[in-house]
């Protein structure tokens, strides 16, 4: 069984890579089908507000990358919480990074199918990510977290196109009212707790520290990346309202995709292909930093932290994977119900997490060194 350095660590990433991987991260699946879930105009106050939180939730997070345990990595967690806690937690993260990695794969693949390969076997799609998250995983944690750059350069400019949408001849401007909500319904609830988990990706960087730098003046690069996120966010929604308008906008199931087939250009037609194509970029950077996290938490419930990564070990997770991709699209994504449930599934887990994780973390590091 031949071992893999999957682990190992040469340098520490710090500065503009907290930027990048914040950002990244909280552009993904959601990002598609935000506007169908928010609809109001008054929703860009709640992506204002919950950014804002996000912003606090972040800086507790900074207490936690500055701090000694986390630079220990496991051993870190083993002295904050003990043994048969952080067990639990890897049995845990176990099935929660399975279901987003399902959720998020699933999510692009029916994009994917629905606008480029219409014809093609949705199977087929699922294997051709997995295999490139695959081979982006199989390069370690260190080059998987450095793919970021790729993944940014090849992403933050696509909002950019959705600009001229704001000023369209048939923009119309009283979509956008009214600012103040006049009631609140049991969908705007669920649009909040959608947008703070859109907000979740993060989370997970606080697993990661051993490769991050620990210096204090990362916050400042925690707190642009989450700005940035924000701004595009609010970009792409109020571009999406004055483009669909409020009624209408709930009846479309991508509605950013729908909006690139309109982008106009001189010399490319369909540049909806290209935004699509692009947008994989961080798709695979997301689902081989999970890949390589939820390998991780298979070792530590399994009790095998003290032996070296293997191939056979990378490869068997990925099994796990793709057999579970498989049966959740034949059991339950070719419905629509069953597509409703496991995200709305994916918005409460991601919520709680990122309620829980950053608050569960300050604390125990501050009850430590208050001890």
């Amino acid at each position: 069984m031949k071992s893999l350095s999957l682990y190992n660590r040469t340098s520490t990433l710090g500065g503009i890579y907290f930027l990048f991987l914040v950002n990244r991260m909280q552009m993904h699946y959601f990002i598609l089908i935000m506007p169908v879930y928010l609809v109001h105009s008054y929703m860009v106050w709640a992506i204002v507000v919950m950014g804002l939180l996000s912003q606090l939730n972040l800086m507790m997070m900074s207490k936690w990358f500055t701090s000694s345990y986390a630079a220990k990595g496991y051993q870190g967690f083993l002295q904050l919480f003990g043994k048969r806690a952080v067990q639990i937690f890897a049995i845990l993260g176990f099935l929660i990074i399975l279901l987003k990695i399902s959720i998020v794969t699933l999510g692009y693949v029916e994009m994917l199918h629905s606008f480029i390969f219409p014809s093609m076997d949705k199977k087929w799609l699922i294997l051709m990510i997995l295999l490139i998250s695959l081979f982006v995983a199989s390069h370690g944690m260190e080059n998987t977290l450095r793919f970021v750059v790729i993944a940014f350069l090849c992403g933050a400019w696509i909002v950019v196109l959705f600009i001229p949408f704001f000023f369209q001849a048939d923009a119309s401007y009283r979509d956008l009212y009214p600012l103040i909500p006049t009631e609140w319904s049991g969908q705007s609830w669920q649009g909040l707790w959608f947008i703070w988990s859109a907000f979740s990706g993060p989370v997970y960087l606080a697993f990661m520290v051993p490769w991050l730098s620990s210096n204090k003046k990362i916050s400042k690069y925690l707190v642009i990346g989450n700005m940035l996120s924000i701004m595009e966010y609010i970009l792409l929604f109020v571009a999406s309202v004055l483009f669909y308008g409020s009624h209408y906008l709930r009846k479309i199931d991508f509605p950013i995709g729908y909006m690139g087939s309109y982008i106009q250009t001189s010399g490319l037609e369909r540049i909806d292909y290209i935004l699509i194509s692009f947008h994989m970029f961080n798709y695979v950077f997301d689902i081989s930093i999970l890949l390589l996290c939820f390998y991780g938490a298979g070792r530590i419930f399994m009790r095998k932290m003290k032996e070296r990564s293997t191939r056979i070990g990378l490869l068997s997770s990925w099994f796990v994977i793709l057999i579970s991709i498989i049966l959740m699209d034949q059991w339950l994504w070719q419905t629509v119900p069953g597509q409703k449930m496991l995200l709305n599934l994916q918005i409460w887990i991601g919520a709680c997490i990122y309620l829980l994780i950053p608050t569960i973390l300050f604390t125990a590091v501050k009850r430590k060194e208050s001890m």
